[in-house]
């Protein structure tokens, strides 16, 4: 019989001196006593989670699995659920994309408490004595205990986390999860009664490297990177690139059966090959990779845009006080929280230096643009642009919202289609590679962007546009950068030189 792997082929997780597994074994030990039996790989992932620093501090803030569906993945999640509650006093907070999901989940934990405070009829007395309250009604379920801990569960929703204070976030179904739903709940732990506030990312790979699923590829995508040093993630899954596959090779991928136990570790324990047979039969390849083998999208780190080899060449101290402002681009991430400006300079030679405009001020105030309403940008280009410095967005972003504003003012608007923005990442292409003739500070948010940039194809005789790498990347600055420089060469209009400046732009 062929036996599904406990290993897991990707297992990060912070492992500090002195460190200690308790907490994971004795969760361990108090689910077996009441008849849920971790699997190997089960315990493993108990054991990535639970560890404990010297201090008694959770080595780890963010928990992640990724398991194909039906292994088992919310097993492992009821060993910590029934300890955190019964033996931590922890509040959690179980949510999921779909209602019926949260109920499912309720039900499963309902089992160790009973249906009801003093359940006469309850399997496990004992549990049953430690319990407040239980809450049955639809979209309100909860088990509360005397000690303090508490679970409830909730259907995500882009104001679900209102009202809820707890120690624990669980992010069920986080393939479907939202940053807009993200935003709403991550509040709910922010002020953790036990002080130490944890995330749980559980779930497969979403369809795609989209807005749907998005936190859950960030995540990931910072554990493999090593960029969170608080992260203890876990995947089953076996080594490949679908996104480099043809058709034939999708089908013999997913046809090995070695595939499959790298990818499935409840196989032979509590799923069979017949089972796994039926669904290669019914899904495409690329479908069967993605729900039975939990084969993720790959990042496009392999086509970067820039060179940072040649972009760290183009570093400039300071610029000159009589290089005048040239356009200022724009562009605001897709949950609409914050706005991102850059500034394009004339420089001598038909040359152009870039910056983020990542400080402003008003009444001589700073001012953070995430806090600014839209009447105080508004007038605060106008006392930089008037009628004579273009502004410059792409047509698709979010930053739309604030060009019948700006237009109302008399300044000079001008949104870039999809064949204009891609000349305008051609422009900027051609600048930092073929004729070294941008310059930029070196500012940190902008160099990361810039290097977390990549192209994508766009209509036929070899144009693009720039897209992300993946969703850790912040892709305003380029696309501010990019929307500035193409604005200064098409629309810019060289005026006197200026008496004073530190650098593009007065703030």
């Amino acid at each position: 019989m062929l036996k599904g792997s406990q290993i897991p082929r990707v297992c990060i997780a912070p492992r500090p001196a002195k460190s200690s597994l308790s907490d994971a074994v004795d969760a361990i030990e108090l689910a077996a006593g009441y008849g849920l039996e971790a699997d190997p790989w089960q315990q493993t992932v108990l054991k990535s989670w639970m560890r404990r620093t010297c201090h008694d501090k959770w080595a780890a803030t963010i928990w992640g699995l990724s398991v194909p569906r039906q292994n088992g993945k919310n097993g492992a999640l009821e060993v910590f659920e029934l300890f955190a509650m019964a033996i931590l006093g922890l509040k959690i907070l179980h949510t999921a994309h779909e209602v019926k999901t949260a109920r499912k989940a309720f039900r499963r934990l309902k089992q160790f408490f009973g249906e009801t405070k003093n359940d006469k009829n309850a399997t496990y007395p004992e549990l049953n004595a430690l319990v407040k309250e239980i809450r049955n009604t639809n979209g309100q379920e909860a088990i509360e205990l005397h000690n303090g801990g508490l679970v409830e569960f909730v259907a995500r929703s882009k104001g679900s986390g209102r009202g809820y204070t707890s120690d624990v976030l669980v992010l069920d179904e986080a393939q479907d999860l939202q940053e807009a739903e993200l935003q709403a709940l991550k509040p709910a732990i922010s002020s953790a009664p036990s002080g130490q506030p944890v995330t749980i990312y559980m779930g497969t790979p979403p369809e795609g490297l989209e807005e749907k699923g998005e936190p859950f590829v960030r995540i990931r995508s910072s554990a493999l990177k090593g960029k969170s040093k608080r992260t203890a993630y876990l995947e089953w899954s076996p080594a490949g690139d679908i996104d480099k596959m043809k058709p034939d090779e999708m089908a013999r991928f997913a046809a090995d059966k070695a595939n499959w136990a790298e990818a499935n570790p409840a196989l032979g324990i509590r799923m069979f090959e017949d089972t796994i047979d039926d669904e290669l039969t019914s899904f495409s390849a690329a479908s069967f990779l993605r729900e039975r083998l939990n084969m993720w999208p790959q990042s496009r780190d392999g086509s970067k845009a820039f060179s940072m080899e040649s972009w760290n060449e183009l570093l400039l101290e300071e610029v000159p006080v009589d290089w005048p402002l040239a356009a200022i681009g724009l562009d605001m991430n897709p949950e609409r929280t914050r706005v991102t400006m850059a500034a394009a300079v004339f420089a001598p030679d038909d040359c152009f230096h870039l910056e983020l405009i990542d400080d402003v001020s008003t009444d001589d105030q700073p001012v953070d643009l995430s806090t600014m309403s839209e009447r105080q940008i508004a007038d605060w280009l106008w006392r930089r642009c008037k009628k004579r410095v273009p502004i410059v967005m792409d047509a698709f972003s979010p930053i739309r919202s604030l060009e019948a504003s700006l237009k109302r003012k008399g300044m000079r608007v001008y949104v870039l289609g999809a064949a204009e923005f891609s000349q305008a990442c051609g422009m900027l292409d051609d600048s930092v590679h073929r004729f070294r003739s941008i310059s930029h500070f070196g500012q940190e948010q902008l160099d990361d962007s810039i290097e977390g940039t990549t192209k994508e194809k766009f209509g036929k005789a070899g144009a693009f546009k720039f897209n992300r790498t993946d969703f850790s990347v912040d892709l305003t600055p380029t696309m501010a950068t990019t929307c500035a420089l193409f604005g200064a060469k098409k629309f810019g209009r060289r005026p006197a030189a200026r008496k004073k400046t530190r650098g593009a732009i007065a703030a």
